[in-house]
């Protein structure tokens, strides 16, 4: 990951659940059977060259095992 996330996560809202998500086969390898979900939000980040911008972040959550693979996508929103 080259960004920190800075705070809580604002605007959570789903993008896909279940069977709607393409790596459900190997995020169930890598991290275990679940209630696999896409999610994206809204926070502030600190990216590799140490700016602090507010963007869009995408990552995968399934309960009892929690978040896993955040993904930062651009444009940044400041």
């Amino acid at each position: 990951m080259d960004f920190e996330i800075l705070g809580d996560i604002n605007a959570i809202e789903p993008i896909a659940v279940r069977r709607g998500i393409r790596d459900r086969r190997r995020l169930q390898r890598l991290y275990g059977k679940g209630r696999w979900r896409k999610l994206r939000g809204i926070a502030t980040v600190r990216l590799a060259d140490g700016t602090i911008h507010t963007a869009e972040v995408h990552w995968y959550e399934a309960h009892g095992i929690g978040r896993k693979e955040f993904k930062l996508k651009f444009p940044l929103l400041d």
